[in-house]
């Protein structure tokens, strides 16, 4: 089969390696469809150490190719999908409720991360009971494979701001993990929704996925925009989504007293520690909370997000802005890195 692949830091290429068989507990999925994202980016430019020549990708869907031993409830040429995350859910992280901490710090981040990837013909599924999830037939393959990482994780960043109907809520960035954050305010009662973005798209995107405020920072400091539009307040909660100390701080500081700050940025490019302004914070007794998170992965958080994408609730292919078959793969991954031509998310398919 062909796998796209990392040689070394700052490389990629497509290779022939063989078509995995699956053990006990796993299944072997034959891809139909596929995203790039940035974190495959940040894994090439040395963000994450792997060993030369992995398989890169945590985004696919497919068809059920071959069947473990021990998996029942599939069959073979059923169209299935698998979350970026693959816990075990058997230890203690996961019985816990952390199964993204899977038996440790970002454990259930597996593939690429601990095994290849799935941007290749063939893939792995781990654990695929638990972790391998039907698509619906209402549901095509360009809508479902939102689900393995974009949406499941932009979903967490509203669900980890503990929204309660007709609160404010203020996202930094809309790439596609923070369009689904938008995407996941609205669906949770957010009042207003303040999307901070200069990049016209993105802001249009923005508006239709549900967001009443767009802050352009290029216009004037972010903070100072959303201060003033809730009367010098700010918002009840405030999500982070790029992963730059800038947003991470400004974060703090629209959120009120009391208020809630979810991070799913990425921050591992930015070599120092993040700050925390003191006074944003109120000398640590402001009531502020800040949460963290990597999503969860599971079957049934799949099926949860394919049941609203199959009544019509929101269409997230609308952030496809490129499409390309798999042997043009590596130009994908440049426009992905780049950032150029408008670009957020490109579909790749086999």
């Amino acid at each position: 089969m062909k796998a796209f692949t990392t040689p070394g830091v700052g490389q990629v290429e497509v290779v022939d390696k063989p078509i995995p068989s699956p053990g006990p507990d796993d299944v072997i999925v034959a891809t139909s469809a596929a995203l790039v994202c940035t974190s495959d980016i940040h894994t090439v430019a040395g963000a994450l150490p792997v060993e030369p020549g992995r398989t890169l990708g945590h985004e696919a869907v497919g068809v059920v190719a071959a069947i473990g031993s021990n998996v029942s409830g599939f069959t073979e040429g059923q169209r299935v999908a698998v979350n970026a995350i693959t816990p075990c859910w058997e230890c203690r992280y996961c019985q816990s409720g952390y199964s993204s901490q899977c038996g440790g710090p970002l454990g259930g981040y597996q593939y690429t991360a601990q095994r290849d990837g799935n941007m290749a013909e063939y893939f792995v599924v781990p654990k695929a009971r638990a972790n391998l999830a039907p698509i619906p037939d209402e549901v095509t393959d360009a809508q479902a494979v939102y689900a393995c990482d974009m949406l499941s994780t932009g979903f967490m960043g509203a669900e980890h701001s503990y929204l309660r109907l007709g609160d404010t809520v203020a996202i930094f960035a809309q790439g596609a993990v923070g369009l689904s954050a938008t995407i996941g305010a609205t669906l949770l009662g957010a009042a207003r929704i303040f999307a901070v973005e200069s990049i016209p798209n993105r802001q249009e995107l923005a508006r239709t996925y549900g967001a009443t405020d767009i802050i352009d920072f290029t216009q004037g400091d972010a903070v100072e925009q959303i201060m003033d539009a809730t009367g010098g307040e700010g918002v009840d909660a405030a999500i982070e989504a790029f992963g730059f100390p800038q947003t991470w701080e400004s974060c703090l500081r629209v959120t009120k007293a009391g208020g809630r700050v979810s991070n799913i940025g990425y921050h591992g490019e930015n070599p120092n520690p993040l700050q925390i302004p003191l006074d944003a914070f109120g000398l640590g007794m402001a009531d502020k909370s800040i949460h963290t998170g990597l999503c969860p992965g599971g079957n049934d958080r799949m099926q949860r997000i394919f049941a609203l994408i199959a009544t019509g609730r929101f269409d997230p292919t609308l952030m496809t802005t490129h499409s390309f078959a798999f042997d043009q793969v590596a130009e994908a991954f440049e426009l992905m890195r780049t950032k150029q031509d408008g670009i957020i998310k490109p579909l790749v398919t086999f």
